[in-house]
């Protein structure tokens, strides 16, 4: 018991224990915030992995239309659904079943 006294009389243990807890709950950057960053970090870099390969899909699909002729014309077809002059276009839509 003495021992615990004596520590808790010792200015630097005292400092150290200040300085901890006010680095841990009372600062700019305490526990919480630094969970919150990391949290929105991870989220970010999701995104980014996401984006990245919607950019590789997209620039696989320029490539595909810049080289073939026949290929622009059914990209066209079927994400603009465009048409010749004497063709009809039927737009099919497929919904699912909800149980």
């Amino acid at each position: 018991m003495k021992r615990l006294i004596d520590l808790f009389r010792n200015k630097y243990f005292l400092a150290t224990v200040a300085f901890a807890m006010w680095m841990l709950f009372f600062d700019k950057n305490d526990m919480m915030s630094q969970y919150e960053y990391r949290s929105q970090a991870n989220k970010l870099q999701e995104e980014k992995e996401y984006f990245e390969k919607e950019i590789a899909q997209v620039k696989k699909d320029l490539n595909e239309l810049n080289t073939n002729l026949n290929t622009a014309e059914k990209f066209a077809r079927e994400k603009y659904f465009m048409k010749k002059d004497n063709e009809d276009v039927f737009v099919i839509i497929h919904e699912e079943k909800k149980d």
